[in-house]
């Protein structure tokens, strides 16, 4: 079955791991087959050249078995020496093997390849654990990326002693031949999260990035910008790469481009209403490097094209102006999408309009599906869906306390904006203006309608173009 966004038959993706080598981005991510009992996490990796055809070449990097110390292989980062090795660096992990708090023990591992990112020989020799005034339990994700004559690993720790929710931070250490190292300063220690998972750093001209995912604020990939790796590390206006659902990116680099690879977040039961999981589907968003050095998020040029077949959206002939200076106005097509396709549409809003947006797998009225909502007034984008949950009989026992499912900051001055959403299965990915993205699920299909909607002003749809793969 051909996919828009990859995922392995009968698993998931967990976190990427991803790097370049000859034009090609080696991709590998935790396997995650949700087996009960857990048979231990593998590496898995898939190549592609463009973000839209996969080649799946499966097991890579196998768990060491029910009593390794690398029984889960999860999360870290792939380098190459001046000498052409390729150095393979994971967080070795064993339910059973706990540490003196009582917790499983996370550890740094270490493999080699000398035969093109195939072959992996791991190194036990090499493994090491929390250095001292870090918890044994929370030492895991390394990244190494090279500084002058020196290797730096970022790790994903907490420090041992502290305020329960505030101890997480980027522990540090630094090695000449990626073999041994030794601790420094953390890298970033601001005090404020419980942990800061899959570290990844990169330069970009004058600028340096560092990029975390974290859970305990709103559950998301950030990032932070210096003008140097020693900090001090600041925060932009929009520091946030996705919503919720698109979690744990790690970034690659190709020609000048740079991609966050990350995963969209499966819902439990296959449900709108069930809780969001780990592992997903893997996911691709390009970053644009604004004048200012801040970051925008979009879907790949390689990924748009790809669709490149037009079919009927079954709206009426634009552009249309909707006017609900007082009420809520919506046009809807008439004719059903097929299952996958990119929505590409122009928007023109007016001064002090309140919402405006997309309706997608709606209902012919309109009445059921979800929405692609631009809040002006709000400045932020929302994703929202109808029906809410029931939680009883009567009319009245709906969730309408909940405004939206999802939302990203955003800014919608009067005038022109461009929005485009890939949809696949149960998957939606919005952009607005090739700066703003919004990931998200939506298993509830009401039907398989477009439409345009204004709430509480005016708005005029100039262009919307659907298209699919041949």
């Amino acid at each position: 079955m051909s996919r828009v966004f990859f995922r392995p038959e009968g698993a998931w993706v967990g976190d990427v791991i991803p790097f370049r080598q000859d034009g090609v981005f080696h991709l590998w991510y935790l396997y995650e087959d949700r087996a009960v009992p857990s048979t231990g996490m593998p590496w898995h990796l898939v190549t592609t050249t463009d973000f839209v055809d996969f080649v799946d070449h499966g097991l890579a990097v196998p768990s060491g078995g029910p009593d390794a110390e690398d029984f889960n292989v999860y999360t870290g980062s792939v380098v190459r020496d001046d000498d052409g090795l390729a150095h393979l660096f994971s967080t070795a992990q064993n339910p059973r093997r706990l540490g003196a708090d009582g917790r499983p023990l996370q550890l740094v591992a270490h493999a080699t390849s000398a035969d093109g990112l195939s072959e992996w020989v791991k190194h036990p020799e090499h493994t090491f654990g929390a250095t001292e005034g870090f918890e044994s339990g929370d030492w895991r994700d390394p990244f190494v990326f090279r500084d002058g004559d020196v290797w730096r690993m970022l790790v994903a720790a907490r420090h041992a002693n502290g305020p329960e929710r505030r101890r997480g931070t980027i522990a540090q250490l630094i090695s000449t031949d990626l073999e041994s190292w030794t601790p420094t300063r953390p890298f970033w220690d601001p005090r404020r999260y419980i942990a800061h998972e899959c570290p990844d750093v990169f330069r970009w001209g004058e600028w340096w990035y560092l990029v975390y995912s974290e859970f305990s604020d709103a559950f998301c990939t950030r990032y932070r910008m210096a003008s140097s790796p020693d900090g001090p590390w600041l925060a932009p206006e929009q520091d946030t790469v996705d919503a919720r659902a698109f979690y744990a990116a790690k970034t690659v680099e190709r020609d000048g481009r740079r991609f966050f690879v990350g995963w969209i977040s499966t819902r439990e039961g296959d449900s709108d209403d069930g809780a969001w999981q780990w592992a997903g589907t893997m996911s691709a968003l390009e970053a644009d490097q604004n004048p200012d050095g801040t970051l925008a998020f979009r879907l790949p040029d390689e990924l748009l094209a790809s669709f490149s077949v037009r079919v009927e959206s079954g709206l009426p002939a634009l552009p249309a102006s909707l006017v609900g200076a007082d009420r809520f106005a919506q046009i809807v097509g008439d004719v059903d999408l097929p299952d996958a396709y990119l929505l590409t549409a122009e928007i023109d809003i007016a001064e002090g309009t309140e919402e405006v947006g997309l309706l997608v797998r709606a209902s012919a009225d309109g009445d059921e599906g979800g929405a692609i909502r631009l809040e002006p007034r709000r400045d932020r984008v929302v994703f929202d869906r109808w029906p809410r949950t029931r939680i009883g009989g009567e009319q009245w026992q709906i969730s309408g306390d909940v405004p939206f499912v999802l939302e990203r900051p955003c800014r919608l001055a009067p005038g022109r904006h461009r929005i485009e959403i890939i949809a696949e299965g149960d998957i939606l990915v919005a952009v607005v203006d090739r700066q703003i993205a919004l990931s998200t699920r939506l298993h509830r299909r009401a039907g398989e309608r477009i439409g345009f909607f204004v709430n509480g002003g005016a708005a005029e749809l100039l262009s919307l173009v659907v298209r699919t793969r041949s």
